[in-house]
């Protein structure tokens, strides 16, 4: 039997999915398993390691036997997974020294609020800004306050990665401490135009270099699988990318000009420049896009909201006002037309354009009147909002304004919700037929990397049937009000939690 088909693991911020798609990318099975963080203390937010990798096995297991397949119908295997997020693990035992710090994690904000005065210089080198967010500071925590731990990463026993470098080393049997460009480019140590780690970068964040994992191009050979119970060796790993960059390569997003956003936990909106670097003039930063192979590096420019998919588990979780997260649809069109509610969804604090972690989540206009269902409008309009400032920060560097915005991710499933947002932005919203697409580049990396498919853009082109398109219909001088009406409000946030 031909090995024609591919086989994805997807570690997310809350699950971890494993689908099976056929040569023509299709997803012909899936399972999954909810992996929640948990929240120790007030801004930190974390995982458990085992958990990340424990569950790879079983959710295999359960998507090849509902495909039907064998692993020796399995031409490759591809991976994706949440960035930032941060684990240390011993070499000889894998067992990490810690909890994994995931991407929302605020914890570190001490040392970036202490040297603001390298803000310049660490964007330069990076294309990031100095944040929380980003993987440095993690590691730099993890190994000062974990006992004795820098002692042991001074003598070459650990090794640090994000969450694709932890997996990789396990599906690999310990063989291969690998990331791709992608991940490498969210971590505050890699210099942008090198793709290498840079020494001044690692001193600078207290992270020793020889604990950091080898720089790959996404599309390649990552390692074979090896010792696994659900898995025999000698399978390949040819497609590993940090998940926004592989849904933007699953939107078929391969060349400057296009953009995407996904909407999942979080909102990542990003505009794929080509080979040029394009520093941000707005709060964005500048990334890498994934890289296929030998050829030039590619790039982009990225947004993130923190709170997204998470207003809505909230709304669900937080307020109990529905019991299914879809629920909140129906809900937010019995809204009053009039309601001036406006929620800025600053759970975590404000990411781009306004990097600001103090902010907190603030709701605005309730009165009397006010009902559940206007509070589950202003949910979703929340999230819309705080996209419609990274097109404008993105439009305000690119040479010529984004012409639509191809979108997927679990809100991408909602029409209010995208009916909205083309309303607010004036353009064309282009909904993926698979909604998640962050899987399906990961796909595409791996199918290129094994050769399944001849080029990138004969696997682009697999991917073009069945999008819906959610057209404005609002004037510019309704989306002028909307948008000033918000932007009062965010800045009343950001006056209010301002340091004192």
């Amino acid at each position: 039997m031909a090995r024609d088909h591919l086989l994805v693991i997807d570690q997310g911020t809350t699950s971890t999915r494993v689908v099976v798609y056929d040569r023509n990318l299709q997803p012909i099975a899936q399972d999954q398993h909810e992996i929640p963080p948990t929240y120790p203390n007030p801004g930190w937010v974390e995982h458990d390691p085992a958990a990340l990798v424990e569950w790879v096995g079983p959710l295999v297991t359960h998507a090849l036997a509902k495909a039907g397949l064998g692993s020796d119908r399995i031409a490759a295997l591809g991976l994706t997974n949440q960035r930032e997020t941060t684990i240390i693990w011993d070499r000889e035992t894998g067992k990490a020294i810690g909890p994994a710090l995931v991407w929302q994690d605020r914890r570190t904000a001490p040392f970036c609020e202490a040297h603001r005065d390298k803000r310049s210089w660490v964007s330069e080198r990076t294309g990031l800004v100095l944040d929380p967010y980003f993987s440095a500071t993690k590691i730099a925590w993890l190994l000062d306050n974990t006992p004795g731990a820098r002692d042991v990463a001074n003598s070459g026993k650990l090794a640090a990665g994000t969450v694709d470098s932890l997996l990789l080393w396990h599906l690999t049997g310990g063989s291969q401490h690998v990331t791709d460009a992608t991940n490498a480019s969210r971590t505050l140590l890699m210099d942008l135009r090198t793709l290498d780690w840079a020494d001044d970068l690692c001193d600078f964040f207290a992270v020793p270099r020889g604990i950091l994992p080898k720089i790959l191009p996404s599309s390649g050979e990552f390692g074979r699988t090896r010792g696994l119970s659900y898995l025999p060796d000698g399978l390949p790993i040819t497609g590993v990318a940090g998940d926004q960059q592989a849904s933007l390569v699953g939107q078929g997003c391969l060349t400057a000009g296009q953009a995407k956003c996904t909407y999942g936990t979080g909102a990542f909106l990003l505009a794929h420049t080509g080979s040029q670097i394009i520093p941000s003039t707005g709060g964005l930063v500048t990334t890498l896009a994934a890289t296929l192979g030998d050829g030039p590096a590619q790039y982009a420019l990225e947004g993130s909201v923190f709170v997204a998919g998470a207003a809505v588990q909230w709304f669900r979780d937080g307020l109990k006002a529905v019991g299914a997260a879809p629920e909140i649809d129906p809900l937010s069109l019995q809204a009053d037309p009039n309601s001036e509610v406006v929620f800025v969804p600053a759970l975590t604090g404000l990411g781009a354009p306004h990097w600001d972690p103090n902010a907190r989540g603030t709701i605005f206009g309730l009165t009397r009147s006010t009902s559940i269902a206007d509070l589950a409008r202003a949910t979703l309009e929340g999230v819309a909002y705080q996209v419609a400032d990274l097109i404008d920060a993105i439009n305000a560097d690119l040479p010529e304004p984004l012409a639509d915005l191809r979108v997927d991710g679990g809100m991408g499933r909602s029409d209010p919700f995208l009916q909205f947002q083309a309303n607010l932005l004036g353009l064309p919203i282009r909904r993926s037929p698979q909604t998640e697409s962050t899987a399906l580049g990961a796909a595409v990396l791996a199918g290129l990397g094994v050769g399944l498919f001849p080029t990138p853009q004969a696997a682009a082109d697999l991917l073009k049937a069945g999008s819906h398109t959610f057209d404005s219909k609002e004037n510019a001088d309704w989306r002028s009000s909307k948008l000033a009406h918000w932007r009062r409000a965010v800045e009343s946030v950001k006056t209010h939690y301002a340091p004192a």
